[in-house]
């Protein structure tokens, strides 16, 4: 795109210190050309069309959470949103007769007059889109509103729907007023702030809104959903449809770099990921290729970035500012300076903050004597913020520098520069190969640029010192290899600060650029630990505690939210407190306590069939947190991933580690099914049918084995067992042979699986006994098989409902057991083995975190 721009002439300040001949001392006089236009400038560019807010999907995202705190609070204030609506009643009634008006007509006014009023100015301004997406906007937010009122009227609870409500006569009527929605979706998709219709379509809601509070005709909870659902539907057509871009382009872009100072006579794009996808780039100039230190600023900048040529032959970079990059940029700082220990919060916020704070940088980095681009002036137009810098003629990032230049003289520049910056106090904070630009050699000496400042700080603290020091040494050993990278940093700073980096060479701690590249190539962070040591023997390379919470603690918050929220949906409080007043206190305490035992039983398996010593203490708690685990995770997941976890904390590599997990569930089968043969046999001897076992449970066997003998014949069904069993076969065989070689190993194996199988059967059994039923060991081992089973294949987490449906229904057809009865020894059977053992996994699992294990 070329675009003439035109406005105010050259400063006079300008032009002295371009003119040849002026002396730059000399107070310049001004002079005022109102008469003569400024020269024309050629702006090679391609603008965006639309751009997509950000802002606009945080809103939403904060709207639905507004929507469900007023929902919490309206639920949680019943009383009082009651109260408040009784003492209204009677001000209200005063109120109407008061108003010359009719409340309802003066309501009706302002819903139609509001988006009548935006529409209108939309179609004299001739902007159609926005006047389609007007319309849609307050068309969907009538229909989302239209739709939660019917879900909270037809298919929430009534005391929701009432707290949403008002007083009418002797009865409650749900308001969700549709007007608001309404002009909230309409405003909030023709949002501008210098939109007269807008604010006055704001002003007029909100005295509506007040209104019709005051008189009674709404609540206030209701009123506010109605809003927050308009305000959702806006942003959200914001969002997805884009808005038109607020920012400088064209001759407005002149226009800033006037008001900065200098007269452009060229304005080049510099190619970059917004260009490259740019939709219809077809339609512009194709952009010339851009210099290499242009290109790097562009890429480690993340904004736009043009190479400026002034009218006395001056080639600038200017670094452009956007505002609605901004709330990006302040999300990602705040996750990292949350999430990372030693990273101060950032208060930037603002479009000028953040140009403010580049400017600080850049000067108190100027001022330590590093060679860096100076910042010669800041302009603003538009949503835009200018920064024009010096450009580093001549210059080569280090990401494109070729290997032949990368001398040790190179190295020790690259150091040298950092450390003028600290000695000064002065933090990068992020340091990449694109923010180290390297210029031609003069005198033996290359000359080193160090860019991309934005990001750092002032009267910093020794830990973000140490972090740019470990950077830099990674970046380097990218390029150079460890060893040498090590030994230039060696030469370069002290021996305690070589060694303080050994701590924080972690990925985390890398900007992106560089701990991408790392990903490509993990073997070098373990490469420079192994040449510190040997540099320096006494240094510790022990990775230091960066990261205030991890995938672990995550883990835990969202095991926590989702236990919360199983329990307080699917838990029946009257069913089990009536299963356990109707069961006998010593056989429940029974019951509990061979539930606990299983916890033994599944540490003795782990500990025998691991490959590395695993004390048994230890053991029994990854057992015990796995029940808390199971909350989240269907039945038996849970456990054994905390299973395969502490055996790769513990060095066992990935495949062996699943290797024995599979051997512990596989031989828990295996003694299972042994266990169910031998129980079937000791019951039968004392029976005085010719039968083992009842004809129920011998029919009932038979038609299983039956359909599985089937379903094998048929090809297809035959491929896809085979497929789903021989890579466990595989993965267990070898491991199997290793645990076969030693009798002692594979006897605690199959004792721990035989006291977790038994110690679940026999919990069951004392279930029974504690609700006066009795039933042969053999069918308890079918019914409490069948249940588990169940919860093992619906992927619910920990079996909730599914092993309860199960176990009922098992006990009727194999027990026959009534269902009121079958229900109550099931629910019994899950509060002893399940719910109660989940706050003493919580507890395991807390420790375990400290000790480090998972």
């Amino acid at each position: 795109m070329t675009a003439q721009s035109s406005g105010p002439g050259a400063r006079a300040d300008d032009t002295a210190r371009n003119v040849p001949g002026t002396d730059p001392h000399e107070q310049p006089t001004l002079r005022l050309h109102t008469a003569v236009p400024p020269p024309p400038v050629e702006v090679i560019d391609v603008p965006t069309s639309r751009v997509q807010h950000p802002s606009d999907l945080l809103g939403v995202v904060l709207g639905v959470l507004g929507v469900a705190l007023v929902l919490a609070l309206a639920s949680y204030a019943h009383n009082t949103t009651s109260g408040v609506a009784e003492d209204v009643q009677g001000f209200a009634t005063l109120l109407r007769r008061i108003l010359f008006v009719p409340v309802n007509a003066l309501v009706g006014l302002i819903t139609l007059a509001v988006p009548l009023l935006v529409l209108g100015e939309q179609a004299l301004r001739r902007r159609g889109r926005l006047l389609l997406e007007t319309m849609v906007g307050g068309a969907a937010a009538l229909a989302l509103n239209a739709g939660v009122h019917w879900l909270i009227s037809g298919l929430t609870s009534t005391d929701l729907a009432q707290n949403l409500s008002i007083r009418v006569g002797t009865g409650w009527q749900l308001t969700l007023p549709a007007y608001a929605a309404l002009a909230a979706g309409v405003l909030t998709v023709a949002g501008s702030r210098v939109s007269t219709s807008v604010r006055w379509g704001w002003n007029a809601l909100w005295v509506a809104v007040g209104i019709t509070l005051i008189t009674g005709q709404v609540s206030l909870p209701g009123v506010a959903v109605s809003v927050l659902l308009g305000r959702i539907v806006g942003m959200a057509v914001r969002y997805v449809s884009g808005v038109a871009p607020q920012r400088a382009y064209g001759e407005d872009l002149a226009v800033g770099v006037r008001r900065a100072g200098y007269t452009p006579r060229r304005l080049v794009r510099v190619p970059d990921q917004e260009t490259a996808a740019a939709p219809h780039r077809d339609r512009y100039p194709p952009l010339p290729d851009p210099d290499p230190a242009s290109a790097a600023l562009a890429r480690s900048s993340g904004t736009r970035v043009y190479r400026v040529e002034t009218a006395y032959d001056e080639v600038l970079d200017l670094v452009v500012l956007d505002r609605d990059r901004q709330v990006v940029g302040s999300l990602a700082r705040l996750w990292r300076s949350l999430r990372l220990r030693g990273l101060e919060g950032r208060s930037v916020v603002s479009l000028r903050q953040a140009a403010e704070r580049a400017a600080l940088l850049s000067y108190a980095a100027e001022a330590a004597g590093v060679d860096t681009p100076g910042l010669l002036r800041i302009g603003e137009n538009a949503d835009s913020m200018l920064l024009l810098l010096d450009h580093p003629h001549g210059g080569v990032p280090l990401t494109d520098l070729p290997d032949a230049r990368l001398t040790d003289e190179l190295l020790r520049a690259v150091w040298a520069q950092l450390r003028r910056a600290h000695a000064a106090g002065i933090a990068h904070r992020a340091v990449t190969s694109d923010n180290i630009v390297v210029g031609p050699v003069s005198h033996g000496v290359p000359r080193v640029w160090l860019t991309g400042w934005e990001q750092g700080d002032v009267a910093s603290s020794e830990l973000a010192r140490r972090m740019d020091l470990m950077q830099v040494l990674a970046l380097l050993a990218l390029r150079v290899g460890a060893e040498r990278a090590v030994r230039s940093a060696a030469d370069a700073l002290d021996a305690a600060d070589v060694a303080a980096i050994g701590p924080l060479l972690q990925t985390i701690a890398l900007p992106r650029q560089t701990r991408e590249a790392m990903r490509a190539h993990k073997e070098v962070l373990t490469e420079v630990r192994e040449a510190l040591v040997a540099r320096l023997p006494q240094a510790d390379v022990e990775p230091q505690q960066l990261v205030r919470f991890g995938a672990r603690t995550l883990l835990t918050i969202i095991v926590t939210v989702v236990a919360v929220f199983v329990v307080l949906t699917t838990i029946n409080v009257n069913e089990i407190a009536a299963a356990l007043r109707a069961s006998d206190w010593r056989y429940s305490v029974l019951a509990y306590g061979l539930g606990l035992m299983t916890l033994l039983g599944g540490a003795l398996a782990l500990v025998a069939f691991s490959p590395v010593k695993v004390p048994l203490w230890r053991a029994t708690l990854v057992q015990t947190a796995g029940t808390f685990v199971a909350l989240a995770a269907p039945a038996g997941i849970g456990p054994a991933a905390l299973n395969l976890r502490t055996l790769t904390k513990r060095g066992v590599s990935a495949t062996l580690a699943a290797a024995t997990v599979a051997l512990v569930q596989v031989t828990q089968f295996v003694v299972t099914v042994l266990l169910l043969l031998v129980l079937s046999l000791l019951s039968g001897t004392q029976q005085q049918s010719a039968l083992p076992v009842s004809p129920v449970v011998l029919v009932a066997v038979a038609a299983v084995a039956g359909l599985v003998a089937a379903a094998l014949l048929v090809p297809r069904v035959r491929q896809w067992a085979l497929a789903k069993a021989m890579p466990t076969l595989r993965q267990t065989w070898p491991r199997f042979i290793q645990v076969i070689g030693q009798p002692t190993r594979l006897g605690v194996g199959l004792l721990g699986s035989t006291v977790m199988t038994m110690g679940y059967v026999l919990a069951f059994d004392a279930s029974l006994a504690a609700l006066g039923q009795n039933a042969s060991l053999v069918k308890v081992a079918i019914v409490y098989l069948a249940g588990t089973t169940a919860g093992s294949l619906v992927p619910t987490p920990g079996g909730v409902g599914t092993v309860e449906a199960a176990l009922t229904a098992s006990l009727g057809a194999v027990v026959g057991l009534n269902p009121g009865v079958a229900l109550s020894v099931a629910v019994l059977f899950r509060v002893l083995t399940y719910w109660l053992r989940i706050p003493l996994g919580w507890v395991a699992m807390r420790r375990l975190q400290k000790l480090g294990e998972l």
